[in-house]
């Protein structure tokens, strides 16, 4: 199901000033006139990571002097005169990545010291490429998602933001490693990356495009999901989607996949829980048959 209704302003292509030498993975972020979120973002993944990264940004209008930010720091970006969502902007994005890794993250993100050395530690010991990896996520509100730690309110915008006293205990949390991934900030290998195609533009401006790229990396043959308690990131939700007109990302995925994305969560991914190893694929189907036989015939009473 493609969703008909959105269409995209032209992308244009720049390659920017700033060099980085072998750099561990090409960071990709995708802002729409969210400036000061974004400059928190850049500046914590250039204060606090262990490696070099490569950052590259997408600009969807950057009517709020984000355009000219970008500009003047050098980075290689993309740009549309009208928000094209994530989906268009992330692969716009993957024109120029150098780096062997791939890390996909939203611009309300503040990085904890250390989260890409805790990924990293990680993919050396995976030893192959078929991995997709996830920090865990420091919120301000309470919810039910066991795979963050919630509440830890440490300010709900950049000028609030108690930046020292969650560096400061950001690190006391307890929580486990989790099955699922599916949060970012995210990695995984270039190879993955390009071989599923990125995110899938059907699905713009993004509502659920984060669950049909974890079912594309499945099919891809991904079995490794998880997320790395030691590796965490602040996340605002500053609800940028909130201003955008959503698709019916729900929808499209069963109609695409068959299923509903809660299925995929709760059967394949194992979404949240702790995390036990690879997860199998016969098992996996085995649980979840009955509710896809469900799923499907809900989708052929509904569309």
């Amino acid at each position: 199901m493609v969703n008909k209704y959105f269409s995209i302003a032209p992308i244009t292509f720049h390659k920017g000033e700033k060099k980085v030498e072998n750099p561990c993975s090409s960071v990709l972020v995708v802002s729409w006139n969210n400036l000061d979120f974004l400059k928190l973002c850049v500046e914590s993944i250039e204060k606090n990571s262990t490696y070099r990264h490569q950052i590259l940004i997408h600009v969807n209008e950057g009517t709020d002097g984000t355009l000219d930010w970008v500009r003047e720091k050098g980075y290689s970006y993309t740009h549309s005169m009208e928000n094209v969502g994530i989906c268009f902007g992330m692969n716009a994005l993957s024109s120029f990545i150098d780096a062997e890794y791939v890390v996909l993250i939203d611009d309300d993100n503040y990085v904890a010291p250390e989260w890409d050395k805790c990924l990293m530690d990680e993919i050396k010991k995976i030893g192959h490429s078929y991995f997709v990896l996830s920090s865990t996520r420091v919120e301000p509100y309470a919810t039910k998602d066991k795979s963050a730690i919630t509440p830890g309110d440490f300010g709900l915008t950049p000028q609030t933001f108690r930046e020292k006293e969650f560096l400061e205990k950001v690190g006391s949390y307890m929580c486990e490693d989790w099955s699922g991934s599916n949060w970012y900030p995210m990695i995984l290998h270039r190879s993955v990356w390009f071989l599923v195609g990125g995110l899938s533009t059907e699905f713009s401006p993004g509502m659920a495009s984060d669950p049909d790229f974890m079912m594309k990396l499945w099919q891809a043959g991904v079995r490794y999901f998880k997320g790395i308690s030691a590796s965490r990131a602040y996340h605002f939700g500053s609800r940028t989607t909130s201003r955008v007109k959503k698709n019916n990302g729900k929808k499209q995925f069963s109609l695409k996949w068959g299923m509903n994305k809660s299925t995929l969560f709760k059967y394949y991914l194992k979404m949240s829980e702790p995390f036990r190893g690879e997860l199998d694929e016969h098992e996996a189907f085995q649980k979840a048959k009955k509710k896809i036989a469900y799923d499907r015939f809900r989708i052929r009473l509904f569309s």
